[in-house]
């Protein structure tokens, strides 16, 4: 899948809202653009385990959980989950 996956693409939950943009994939994650990142996140890259991706459509790739749900699945750089 991840062939599929590269940088620039907009990053979509199974609802359609925008969760981030690739800034590229390394080993087994979405390495998302850090500008995405907004609150006490902001300026860190964060990352989607590739196993959520469900397919890519276009120039969008298309994550297997809702937005909302989606962004709690996000990790830092350090491999930590994301405390939203």
């Amino acid at each position: 899948m991840n062939a599929k996956v590269s940088e620039g693409m907009e990053v979509i939950g199974a609802d359609g809202v925008h969760v981030g943009t690739v800034d590229r994939i390394e080993g087994a994650r979405i390495k998302l653009k850090r500008s995405d990142a907004s609150g006490q996140h902001k300026g860190h890259h964060h990352f989607i385990e590739l196993g959520f991706v469900a397919g890519v459509e276009g120039d969008k790739v298309r994550l297997s959980a809702n937005a909302d749900i989606a962004v709690t699945l996000e990790e830092e750089a350090s491999g930590k989950p994301v405390d939203l």
